[in-house]
């Protein structure tokens, strides 16, 4: 069952599992039409089911309806508690989410993995670009390393491509919200869309990048013991756009705007407006400096660029491979824990592959990332 199905990310995800023979799919949220719609496109093996994530009954509504997987797609997540995982523990189910809402991931094993010991099954939060790729990445670049000192990851999202309310509300959940970032070996707190960089793409023109709240920058300097600098930016590609977030982040610290994610629905219907200025193509870089197994200090770095608005089937790719491999009982350790480390990068190469996405990884002299502002 995919909760959201038929939204941005949940279609995408339907449409992958609809051409396995052994997942036999739901289609589920709010909109009874929409998700019928969708499940009629998909064949005999999907169908649709109107469901409300608030309803109290929702466990035994899993239960019915026989759910062995759930995947959860319904965000923003950044204000979302636990209660849907838990109703999906108690029906006895595997649960998936496309969560990238800092608190909800970085706390989602201790939260929920004695439910999900107890039912049998496993719960994966964060299976999407963070921290499931990015992670697969960063061990990709740093195999066989001493010490990994510093990671720098931006996105940069096609102008053209579907956003998706629930997205860019996420993002303006932390614009202009104090972020704690590991800098130099210490926590020190920034603002969310701050922190301006000039990023450097393999096959994209040059971007301004701001700081993002994403869990990566807290299980990152958790996991690589001896890294001394994590940093998230995202890099718009209309400069326009980027200086009105800039703004909103500014407005949002002096607190004449306290919460800017009311104001996504508008903002996206806005960014259509400027589509005619931008292009269908987006990527990701992710940069990583540090010791390798000679005790020489390297830079590498690895890009991703998807064209003809493809970047959002990125974020979709990690919860596909992942019910895939459930669908196949090759999955066994019960219990709740993040997506790091549950993929590896050449897990997700058919996936770029099929939706013609060029990777580059590169051996770079220093790191091509110029501070604009501090």
């Amino acid at each position: 069952m995919v909760l959201g199905g038929y939204g941005n990310f949940g279609a995408r995800i339907c449409r992958a599992l609809a051409d396995s023979h052994d997942i036999e799919l739901v289609v589920a949220g709010r909109n009874a039409m929409r998700a019928a719609n969708l499940a009629a496109k998909l064949g005999n093996r999907a169908s649709a089911l109107h469901l409300d994530l608030a309803q109290d009954n929702l466990a035994q509504t899993l239960r019915n309806i026989g759910a062995e997987l759930v995947i959860h797609t319904a965000g923003p997540f950044q204000e979302q508690g636990y209660d849907v995982p838990l109703a999906v523990a108690a029906a006895n189910a595997h649960y998936i989410d496309l969560a990238d809402g800092r608190r909800f991931v970085c706390d989602f094993p201790q939260a929920l993995d004695a439910a999900f010991r107890r039912s049998g099954r496993i719960a994966i939060t964060g299976a999407s670009t963070v921290p499931a790729l990015s992670s697969a990445v960063v061990n990709h670049l740093s195999q066989g390393w001493e010490n990994v000192e510093s990671i720098d990851i931006c996105i940069a999202p096609a102008q053209t491509a579907p956003r998706g309310t629930a997205t860019l509300a996420a993002v303006l959940n932390y614009c202009g919200a104090p972020i704690l970032v590991w800098r130099d070996g210490n926590w020190v707190t920034r603002y969310g869309w701050s922190n301006p960089a000039q990023i450097e793409f393999a096959r994209l023109r040059p971007r301004i990048g701001a700081l993002c709240d994403i869990p990566d920058l807290e299980l990152f300097p958790a996991h690589y013991k001896n890294v001394h600098s994590v940093m998230f930016r995202a890099a718009l590609e209309i400069g326009l756009s980027q200086r009105a977030l800039s703004v909103l982040a500014w407005l949002r610290k002096t607190g004449l705007v306290r919460h800017p994610e009311r104001f996504a629905k508008l903002l996206n219907i806005t960014a259509k407006g400027l589509d005619f200025m931008g292009t269908s193509l987006g990527g990701m870089v992710v940069r990583v400096q540090g010791i390798d197994a000679d005790g020489v200090q390297v830079h590498r770095a690895w890009h991703i660029a998807a064209d003809n608005d493809f970047g959002p089937e990125i974020p979709c790719m990690a919860a596909i491979l992942l019910a895939r491999r459930l669908a196949r009982k090759e999955m066994q350790e019960v219990g709740a824990y993040t997506s790091m480390g549950c993929l590896n990068l050449s897990d997700f190469e058919p996936e770029f592959s099929k939706w013609g996405m060029h990777t580059d990884a590169i051996v770079e002299r220093d790191n091509p990332v110029s501070m604009a502002a501090t």
